[in-house]
């Protein structure tokens, strides 16, 4: 009776509804079927679903915009709500988070113990951890980060509180439709003296494993990845600098999935089979002999069995993986499935001499079956569609074939005019001068250039790039020009040269490099550059020596110069134009010291109406990407700001981002410039080199700037136009820098 007046009265209380988006339950309120939690930066919402193939109920979170809506986190995972209305709040009688159906608690979601208080509330952060908290004194009583189901987000702990004995480790859902406990596990494990390890376990037994070696992760590459192993805890965790949905997540069968690629890492099977340790599969006990030494392995085929008999187990706390183990350690089973929703094991059994019929897809249920490939035959006999299959394989193969030519041809037709006309001058021609088309840009023959370049001998030979080698030449004028030789081997085309030199010969600024001509012979392509007989900024700027010729006048002028040539590429040219590649090599320097911009290959043109564009494929140079680039593919004109960012970095302090280290830190030098700022010591990063020449004003300025273009987020760094604005005007105030990317 007590139970039913208390539920009377919190049902009078407020109701949360999905419309008010807020982030917090008060003590006293109720979270009902409806109604959603929406984290203060809308990155993470919190509510009730239910699955259609179960009609089974849950309170989860999920990422916001997350459009497949994976849940992160299961409150209720072995405790579904299957009929009553039901609603979340925290409990008056004890202070907990509760789900309560018809005034009774089905599950209590958090273990503390500090008893009722109207201070309590629960929260959801921006994280995505649900944290239940006293307001009186700010202090967290339970939050969701150290319960996680299957899915490590950023920030959550894999590992153990070494003062409380806590493990945090995920669990996966026992199949793709019910997230009830599966049979797996991920953790964060000793593995000797100095080292842990990632391990996945099945049933309480070691399964797989991904070493952590010599202090060095191996893996993960896109992620940054930190530890922690002292007397309170030993733990593993990651973080990624992106707007995206980042989350790692064990599925049903002992994977582990990058959330937003939903691709397999870090090296985890399908299977592991007994003894095999191939992708760091633990040794198996207990092996049946039949399987000893065995190569046998499970495929996922079409089709149906002659013979053998068919057993059925219901049980749903059965998944994919406890119905291969129950395959594999019975030697006359033939092959297993899962049973409806992906749990319960369907096992068929016979002698070796039981035929299986391959049957094509959809007609027939899949299943695992079992074959022996090192054997030379299948263990069991398959047949029946093997010619069928080859002849649609070849019928698949021959109409990619034919769609990607006619692809091909189309886009060769859709072809730029002017590069149609570039090709038909170029077509072996036997003058140096080969023809004009709305621009200074000459056609030279093939055999001017082997005259020009003594045969491409190695006294003319200036360096190599990304693009191929590249040689000085004197022409027949007596003019000295630099000779860019396409590589076969560079990963750069035909398109890439045509970019160069279709977009570059209109492109007429003093701090850009003048593209002259081009050449095309047979499978040789060539760009024919004005001579900068300085060189690239980096033979200066990286060597201790040569760095001593760059006073602090002079670089202020490199800065000055590549700003103006970004301004004029972003704003002021023919066409908005994003280089893409910006970096200390691609900046080449006159006879006076002055800077110009160069290499052009990767560079993209947007539409006067575009302020951004998406690309599959990233190209450039790391350590000068923006991380929105580098991470999703996205570019726009605040990508070469961010480069330029990193360039005024490296020309004030005299060494490069990539390379850069500091009292044994692993940082970078953008990490150290604003570790610097932030202690107000900002001036340390000068360049000693550059001794008595230095502003100081005008050096600390530069620094500022600098951090502007580096910001994380591609909205807060200023347009060239503003950067050359804060540059060279003293009186005009400059914002705080925010956090740079990548530290």
């Amino acid at each position: 009776m007590i139970n039913l007046i208390i539920f009377i009265v919190l049902c009078s209380n407020l109701i949360i509804h999905c419309s008010s988006a807020v982030s917090t339950i008060k003590f006293g309120d109720q979270f009902n079927l409806t109604s959603h939690l929406v984290s203060h930066g809308s990155r993470f919402t919190l509510g009730f679903f239910t699955i259609p193939e179960t009609s089974y109920t849950y309170l989860g979170i999920w990422y916001t915009h997350d459009k497949s809506s994976t849940k992160v986190w299961v409150a209720n995972r072995s405790t579904p709500i299957t009929s009553n209305p039901s609603v979340l709040m925290i409990d008056p009688n004890t202070g907990k988070l509760i789900i309560a159906t018809g005034g009774t608690t089905l599950v209590n979601i958090s273990d503390n113990q500090s008893g009722p208080s109207h201070n309590l509330a629960a929260t959801l952060q921006d994280t995505g951890d649900f944290q239940l908290i006293n307001e009186t004194d700010n202090r967290i009583l339970w939050k969701s980060f150290d319960y996680p189901t299957n899915v490590l987000l950023p920030g959550m702990k894999l590992g153990s509180d070494l003062t409380t004995g806590h493990d945090w480790e995920l669990t996966s859902w026992v199949s793709d439709k019910i997230p009830d406990l599966g049979a797996f596990t991920l953790s964060w494990e000793p593995y000797s003296k100095d080292s842990l390890r990632l391990v996945i376990g099945h049933r309480g037994r070691y399964y797989w494993w991904y070493p952590y070696v010599n202090n060095k992760w191996s893996g993960a590459h896109r992620y940054n990845i930190s530890y922690a192993d002292n007397q309170e805890e030993r733990y593993f965790t990651y973080h990624r600098f992106t707007s995206g949905t980042p989350m790692w997540i064990l599925t049903p069968n002992g994977q582990v999935l990058d959330g937003e690629t939903r691709s397999r890492f870090l090296g985890s099977p399908d299977f592991c089979y007994g003894q095999d340790r191939d992708g760091g599969c633990m040794t198996g006990t207990n092996w049946p002999l039949c399987r000893s030494g065995s190569h046998d392995r499970f495929k996922l085929l079409n089709g149906e069995f002659t013979g053998g008999i068919l057993s059925s187990d219901n049980n749903s706390s059965l998944s994919t993986s406890d119905c291969m183990k129950r395959c594999w350690d019975d030697c006359t089973c033939l092959a297993f499935n899962s049973r409806d929703n992906g749990v319960g094991c369907d096992i068929w059994t016979g002698t070796k001499n039981v035929k299986f019929s391959v049957i094509p897809r959809g007609t027939s249920v899949q299943k695992y079956v079992l074959v022996s490939p090192s054997k030379g035959k299948a263990r069991i006999m398959i047949w029946g569609a093997v010619v069928s299959g080859i002849f649609l394989l070849l019928l698949c193969l021959g109409l990619l074939w034919y769609l990607k030519n006619r692809k091909l041809r189309r886009e060769e037709e859709r072809g730029n005019e002017d590069y149609r006309h570039l090709l038909e001058l170029m077509d072996s021609s036997d003058t140096e001068r080969g023809g004009r088309k709305g621009s200074d840009m000459v056609v030279f023959s093939f055999a001017a250039i082997v005259t020009a370049t003594d045969d491409f001998s190695d006294e003319n030979k200036l360096g190599h790039g990304g693009f191929g080698l590249v040689y000085k030449g004197r022409l027949s004028d007596e003019r000295e020009v630099a000779i860019k030789r396409l590589s076969k081997t560079s990963g750069r085309g035909l398109v890439e040269f045509k970019n160069e030199l279709i977009l570059v010969a209109k492109l007429q600024h003093k701090n850009l490099v003048k593209v002259l001509g081009g050449c095309i012979h047979g499978e040789e392509k060539m760009l024919i550059t004005e001579y900068m007989p300085n060189k690239g900024l980096d033979f200066f700027l990286f060597d201790e020596t040569r760095k001593t010729l760059l006073d602090w006048p002079k670089r202020w002028n490199i800065i000055e110069g590549i700003a103006q040539g970004l301004l004029y590429l972003h704003k002021y040219s023919r066409m908005r134009v994003i280089h893409r590649d910006l970096k200390a090599s691609n900046i080449l320097l006159d006879e006076s010291m002055n800077p110009k911009i160069s290499d052009f290959s990767m560079a993209r043109i947007l539409k006067q109406d575009e302020t951004e564009a998406i690309t599959k494929r990233v190209v450039g140079t790391y350590g000068y990407m923006s991380p929105e680039y580098a991470m999703d593919g996205t570019f726009s004109v605040k990508s070469d700001v961010f480069s330029f960012g990193v360039l005024i970095l490296e020309i004030v302090s005299g060494r490069r981002n990539t390379r850069f280290s500091h009292l044994d830190k692993t940082i970078n030098l953008i990490g150290y410039a604003w570790e610097l700022w932030q202690q107000g010591d900002a001036l340390q990063l000068q360049d000693p080199t550059l001794a008595d020449s230095c502003v100081v004003h005008q050096l600390s300025r530069t620094i500022h700037v600098a951090l502007l273009c580096v910001q994380e987020s591609a909205g807060d760094r200023p347009v060239m136009s503003d950067v050359i604005s804060m540059l060279i005007n003293d009186t005009m105030p400059l914002p705080v820098p925010k956090r740079p990317a990548f530290l």
